[in-house]
């Protein structure tokens, strides 16, 4: 089974994720925006089981635009946040994709929150063939 590795900028805290994503998405909600400073963010998530983590997190608990409780987990030495943990999707951990340091990892294939999307932030067109 593959592995994919993922850290903060310091690496400091590290994840190492086997297998593939059950769903890699580009989320559009302000708190995402916030979160990367960025327009959207982009997750891989994983069976939680199947992620081994090393080094240290600082979490900060917030209430989602859908009400349920998300927890980020970031490098408390950089501030990178690495993964965060969904209430609602219990035995689960989402990944953010950044993190992994890969520009072939697979693109996003679900949009969400696109009622606040910033008009040209567009999902990426899909390769087919990159998909099989």
């Amino acid at each position: 089974m593959s592995a994919r590795h993922a850290s903060c900028s310091c690496g400091g805290l590290k994840l190492e994720a086997t297998g593939e994503p059950v769903r890699i998405s580009m989320c559009h909600c302000i708190a995402c925006q916030q979160r990367t400073g960025s327009a959207f963010g982009i997750q891989a998530r994983f069976p939680r089981d199947a992620v081994t983590l090393h080094g240290r997190a600082t979490q900060f608990a917030r209430t989602g635009d859908s009400g349920g409780t998300i927890t980020q987990h970031f490098c408390a030495t950089c501030g990178s946040t690495v993964f965060w943990e969904i209430d609602a999707l219990p035995g689960f951990i989402a990944i953010a994709v950044g993190s992994f340091g890969d520009p072939t990892f697979p693109p996003p294939t679900v949009a969400v929150y696109e009622a606040r999307r910033h008009p040209w932030a567009i999902m990426p067109e899909l390769d087919v063939e990159h998909l099989d």
